[in-house]
């Protein structure tokens, strides 16, 4: 199949685009980036008080200098088994954009790593995995040195109405 052939998808080009700086984390020994402009802020872990009816993923809110926000533990959002918290573990707060509105949602990882500035000609689109593997929510692979960051789209993990009731 040529260039020209290829089915379109919804993804956004790689390119100059997705170029820019990347706050990276690790869930167990995968590491991963987010867009470093819709990250608000990390804070150490605190407690989370649970909310019933939500998707298992979500572990409760949270209340922070007055303003509550939803707090989702990315392992279990990924399907990865989850575990205890260290003094590692962090929660990131993040600014989700979805219908032309703004929320905040934290995520739990397992620690936080580094701000990196990574090029586009260092961004890979995302492998195809075939049509039962959702990737829509990667906005590419990070090739730096000889490992590689899975850039997400942060919008596309969080967005959905399970999250709007919380906010």
């Amino acid at each position: 199949m040529t260039e020209s052939t290829a089915s379109t998808t919804t993804r956004r080009p790689v390119g100059a685009d997705r170029e820019g700086k990347y706050l990276t984390f690790a869930l167990a020994q995968e590491e991963y980036g987010l867009e470093i402009l819709k990250v608000r802020e990390i804070i150490g872990y605190i407690e989370v008080t649970a909310v019933p009816q939500t998707p298992h993923y979500v572990k409760g809110v949270v209340n922070l200098r007055g303003q509550v926000f939803p707090v989702v533990d990315l392992r279990a959002k990924f399907d990865m088994e989850t575990t205890d918290v260290t003094d590692e573990t962090c929660i990131i707060v993040v600014e989700i954009s979805e219908d032309h509105r703004k929320y905040s949602t934290g995520i739990v990882v397992d620690r936080v790593q580094e701000v990196l500035d990574i090029p586009a000609e260092k961004i890979e689109e995302p492998p195809q995995f075939g049509g039962n593997v959702d990737t829509e929510f990667i906005l590419g692979m990070g090739k730096i040195d000889d490992s590689v960051k899975i850039l997400l789209d942060i919008d596309r993990v969080l967005g959905g109405d399970e999250l709007e009731t919380l906010t």
